[in-house]
């Protein structure tokens, strides 16, 4: 038996398209080709993977079966091609890209400028979306995703993860004091996040586990917004060392609680579908970002 990836690819196109007229007219063959070429597969696989009629068709057991492996090769060849040819062109053409206000403000923006020498080929298009996006709805090409992943579809590449601190501004404890232990938070202004609520869960030991479910007293639904009620000093907030190393550094914000913090750290992803027209754009983005951020 000797199988090539002609064969795989003219197979896939008659389960996509539905029919064998239908294939032909998208592999650019005629339908009589098609039929040959499927018959030639199946006589070399020594099975029927198709049962056809007149009036439909269907997959058999063998073909159900043979499906996604058939699939999952010509992924990998056009996987390898594709790295092939990013060794010898440069990539080019429009690339969107989505992120949260702090990870695009913080991690992104801070470096677009010297992406854009390098690969001045590549037409960004940069948004902002504090909730998570559907990809395909927004036109997206690639998310940059905070916290752990809850779509299994998405192809994802794990990017550096980041601590989160909880602090308040100089002005803020000097007025209401620093709480030193979770229970003082309950005499404290508490900010935290509208949704998901995984983002109000704070890194502090305590009595009850390594982990605080703070309750806001003012909820916002962006962690910028939140940046800058804390630097105003009107209450206590938890965000991505990203966000405030900054503010930290300057002393525009201080850390509390440092000895009740635990050392989690919050994954980040960049999350995208595959597709092989844009994966050269997508890896030079990844690639570039993941070894600044």
């Amino acid at each position: 038996m000797s199988l090539n990836s002609d064969a795989l690819r003219l197979f896939l196109g008659v389960v996509d398209a539905g029919s064998l007229s239908a294939a032909a007219e998208v592999l650019g063959h005629t339908a009589s080709g098609v039929s040959r070429g499927l018959s030639r597969l199946e006589e070399d696989l020594g099975v029927t993977l198709l049962n056809r009629t007149t009036r439909r068709m269907e997959l058999t057991e063998e073909g159900k079966h043979f499906l996604p492996k058939a699939r999952q090769i010509v992924a990998s060849l056009e996987e390898a091609e594709e790295c092939m040819r990013m060794m010898h062109q440069r990539p080019a053409g429009r690339l969107r890209v989505d992120a949260s206000v702090p990870v695009m403000l913080h991690c992104v923006v801070p470096h677009v400028g010297d992406f854009r020498r390098e690969y001045p080929g590549i037409s960004l298009e940069l948004t902002s979306n504090d909730r998570i996006v559907d990809l395909m709805e927004h036109r997206t090409d690639v998310a940059l995703r905070m916290g752990p992943l809850m779509d299994s579809t998405l192809h994802a590449r794990t990017l550096r993860p980041s601590p989160r601190w909880v602090m308040a501004s100089p002005d803020y404890v000097a007025r209401r004091g620093a709480p030193e232990t979770v229970g003082d938070l309950a005499g404290h202004e508490v900010l935290g996040f509208t949704q998901p609520e995984s983002l109000n869960v704070w890194p502090l030991r305590h009595g009850g586990g390594s982990s605080y479910l703070a309750v806001p007293t003012l909820a916002t639904s962006s962690g910028e917004t939140q940046r800058q009620l804390a630097l105003r000093g009107v209450g206590i907030a938890c965000l991505s060392d990203f966000v405030v190393r900054e503010d930290i550094k300057a002393g525009r914000l201080v850390k509390l609680m440092e000895s009740e913090h635990t050392d989690y750290l919050q994954p980040m992803h960049a999350v995208y579908h595959r597709n092989t027209q844009l994966s050269r754009r997508i890896a030079c983005f990844l690639d570039f970002f993941a070894a600044r951020m």
